[in-house]
């Protein structure tokens, strides 16, 4: 299949930018300029034309010394969890309205390093807790495919923005699936690497065993070239994984071994999850996902059945967990040393009480109230403990799945976008979304959402769910790159 929209592509830009067609300082003003003409989107938060046109200078430079790398110049926007130098760094909460960090993140360090020019922040669910994007305290972000409809969460602006055409790349976090459903919802490629692959430090946390940072683009190849520069060991974050550098490009070309030009996925064993194809899948998802691995069978894969059998578990594991540690994390958000600060408390007591209460918002009271409670005396044990154990108990029905397959496919989300506002009083139909894409996170294992089509009944996106084992980061892009070639 081709790429899901006629926007530039990173391939594409970084051509143009090496053949002198366009310089990063024009790639910068147009890209400045898409945010003003679709500012209705509320996609960015804060945009700083000046620190990103200076950053286009310093790319041009580069080119003209002869010391640009692959990425120089390329304009990308950083979800508004990413810390970022000069910017302000919200996490989409009025508890960090006003917040400008003295440092980059890791991620938006790398990136840098690899001359590319920040045009803005983006919006996001606040402190990436939602799957809609409606839950930012700055509001909600559209979908330019459907403006009617939502982005997907927690990475809104992310996803709308590459989407959009503003950006041809940009980044995310995904903590249960929050890269790869508004991908899908918004018909672009992403991909949640294995946890500890992409550092975590100066993202803001949600929750620390499950936080991944990962790049979205147009295709998987744009992927490939972002997570080369994202990825690796760093000292200062303690769940880094320290492995030797890899090029994540190197399979574009041919992903299986045996491969030819008729059929480049032969050898290839995909496994098809029956729980993931099976009651409370839209019909429309469940035809797009089987034309897509008729696809890749045409491309020369085997289709597995395959089992997972605890998958509607994992929803149970997952707030339990997620709660929890936001819980912890979230803590130090108390109006003493940053963070929104209440007028004129009383005492220590009124200033934590009303500094929180002002500064968060309902979807991440809700989570703090659960995680507090699963972690309280008497319930540590019923709850926490047993979802622990049941996080375990779900990573081993992956690997006894891989023994079987290289790949699992299958939809990211049971239905297509819906309508804004549709599930606004419904906290649980929002968790239910991210049915397909827990499991993944709880078990570190890395995945990514591809365009498969657009519904036939809703005329919105469909995106392709690709599992991986772990580290296989560069098979699934392979996979997925054959899966996106015309």
């Amino acid at each position: 299949m081709s790429a899901p929209t006629n926007a530039r592509t990173v391939a594409q830009t970084a051509a143009l930018l090496a053949s002198k067609q366009a310089s990063a300082v024009e790639l910068a003003q147009e890209a400045l300029a898409a945010i003003e003409a679709k500012r209705h989107l509320n996609a960015f938060l804060d945009v700083q034309p000046e620190l990103t046109l200076a950053q286009a200078r310093a790319a041009d430079a580069a080119r003209a010394a002869g010391t640009a790398g692959p990425l120089t110049g390329v304009p990308i926007a950083h979800k508004d969890i990413f810390v970022t130098r000069g910017f302000k760094s919200t996490a989409g909460s009025r508890m960090l309205a006003n917040y400008v960090s003295p440092f980059d993140a890791t991620v938006v360090e790398r990136l840098a390093a690899a001359g590319m020019v920040t045009v803005g922040k983006t919006n996001c669910d606040e402190f990436a807790m939602g799957s809609s994007g409606e839950n930012s305290a700055f509001g909600p972000t559209l979908n330019p495919r459907d403006e009617r409809a939502v982005p997907g969460g927690s990475t809104s602006g992310s996803a709308a923005a590459v989407a959009a055409g503003i950006v041809p790349a940009a980044t995310g976090t995904d903590t249960g699936g929050s890269i790869r459903q508004p991908a899908s919802f918004c018909g672009i490629t992403g991909i949640k690497p294995t946890y500890g692959r992409v550092s975590r430090y100066g993202m803001i946390a949600f929750a620390s065993s499950l936080d991944q940072g990962g790049p979205m683009a147009q295709t998987a190849e744009d992927c490939a070239l972002l997570l080369n520069a994202m990825a690796g060991f760093d000292e200062r974050d303690a769940t880094s994984i320290k492995r030797p550098a890899e090029d994540f490009t190197r399979l574009l070309a041919a992903p299986v071994d045996g491969a030819t030009a008729g059929a480049p996925l032969a050898g290839l064993r995909i496994g098809v999850p029956a729980e993931f194809m099976g009651e409370g899948v839209a019909r429309e998802v469940r035809d797009a996902i089987d034309a897509a691995i008729r696809c890749l069978e045409g491309l020369g894969a085997a289709r597995v059945p395959i089992a997972l059998p605890r998958t509607r578990l994992a929803i149970h594991a997952y707030y339990v967990i997620a709660p929890a540690e936001a819980s912890s994390n979230l803590s130090r958000f108390d109006g003493v040393r940053y963070g929104h600060r209440c007028e004129n408390p009383r005492d220590l007591q009124d200033l934590y009480e009303r500094s929180r209460a002002e500064g968060f918002g309902a979807e991440v009271k809700r989570r703090i109230l659960v995680g507090t409670y699963v972690l309280s005396a008497g319930y540590y044990d019923a709850y926490y403990k047993q979802a622990q154990k049941l996080r375990r108990l779900l990573a081993q029905d992956f690997q006894s799945a891989f023994a079987q397959c290289d790949v699992i496919v299958g939809p990211v989300a049971p239905t297509t976008a819906w309508n804004l506002g549709e599930k606004a009083d419904d906290p649980v139909a929002n968790y239910l979304a991210d049915i397909f894409t827990l499991g993944v996170s709880l078990a570190g294992l890395p995945a990514m959402s591809v365009p498969a089509s657009l519904g036939a009944d809703s005329g919105r996106p469909v995106g392709l769910h690709m599992i991986g084992n772990y580290f296989d980061e560069a098979r699934l892009l392979g996979v997925a790159h054959a899966f996106q070639r015309p």
